[in-house]
């Protein structure tokens, strides 16, 4: 009994936001008297590999009971604003390949995943996020896109 009460305390570590992601806040947007609201949660991460690019994400958090227990599958709308906040440090950027995942998470208890994903417009010098959820077998073409600028900071 302990094996599976250790195997699930991983499995539902594993579905959690990615240990760099920072929740700002929430609202509510369906009121459940015994069991927690569902929301819209914005959360704020870094780009690990672009210092000085902060990104935010606002996405659906289903409430009730299957959310409080994490049964729930969170809806695939996400919203994505990033900025450059510091200095970028334009040679690593150079390094960087396009379609890199910046952050992940599980959506559901297993095959959902909410993504954000990088591009370099070269042309432009801008940074491009796109947020997006995939599903095992059927994806959703709901998605988000950001532009970073990359500029000079003082």
């Amino acid at each position: 009994m302990k094996k599976i009460a250790l195997l699930l305390c991983f499995l539902f570590a594993g579905l959690s936001t990615s240990a760099y992601s920072e929740e700002i806040g929430d609202v509510s947007t369906v009121f459940n008297l015994l069991s927690p609201n569902s929301k819209i949660v914005i959360e704020a991460f870094d780009d690990p590999d672009v210092p000085g690019v902060t990104c935010h994400v606002s996405k659906a958090k289903t409430g009730g009971l299957k959310g409080a227990v994490g049964l729930a599958e969170d809806p695939s709308e996400a919203s994505i604003a990033c900025r450059q906040v510091g200095p970028i440090d334009t040679s690593s950027v150079a390094k960087l390949k396009n379609g890199d995942i910046v952050f992940k998470e599980s959506r559901s208890l297993i095959f959902k995943t909410l993504q954000v994903v990088r591009f370099l417009d070269k042309k432009r010098n801008v940074l491009i996020y796109l947020v997006y959820s995939d599903k095992l077998i059927d994806g959703s073409p709901k998605n988000s896109i950001s532009t970073v600028p990359m500029m000079k900071w003082n």
